[in-house]
C-alpha cells in the first residue's frame, strides 16, 4: 500500500515562494514516477510537474522557469520549489506517484493560496 504525505502549502503574496514536499511510504513497492498536480476552484485537475525515475522532468508551460521539481536519492520524497508565484497558481496541490505496476496513487492535497 502506497501512502503519500504532503506538506508545505500555505498563503503567500504574489511574487513569493513556497516549497512543497511529498513523502511516500511504499513498503516494497517501487515507484517509476513522482510528481505534482493541482486543481483550482471550478477547474479540472492539471499536471504541474512530473519526474520519472529515469529521464527528463516534465512541466506545465504555465510553470516553466518558475517551478522546479526535485527528489531525494531514495526516490521516496519529491519536492516542488515554487518561485515567482502568481494568483493563478492558487489551488489544491496533489502529490502523484505511479508504481512499477502502473497504478496511480494520490496524496490528500495541500492548499496553496497566492494573494495579489
Amino acid at each position: 500500500q502506497v501512502q503519500l504525505t504532503e506538506s508545505g502549502g500555505g498563503v503567500v503574496q504574489a511574487g513569493g515562494s513556497l516549497r512543497l514536499s511529498c513523502s511516500a511510504s511504499t513498503g516494497r513497492i517501487s515507484l517509476r514516477l513522482m510528481g505534482w498536480y493541482r486543481q483550482a476552484p471550478g477547474a479540472q485537475r492539471e499536471l504541474v510537474a512530473t519526474m520519472p525515475i529515469r529521464g527528463d522532468s516534465n512541466y506545465a508551460d504555465s510553470v516553466k522557469g518558475r517551478f522546479t521539481i526535485s527528489r531525494d536519492k531514495t526516490y521516496t520524497t519529491v519536492y516542488l520549489q515554487m518561485n515567482s508565484l502568481k494568483p493563478e497558481d492558487t489551488g489544491v496541490y496533489y502529490c502523484h506517484v505511479r508504481d512499477w505496476l502502473g497504478n496511480a496513487h494520490w496524496g490528500q492535497g495541500t492548499q496553496v493560496t497566492v494573494s495579489s
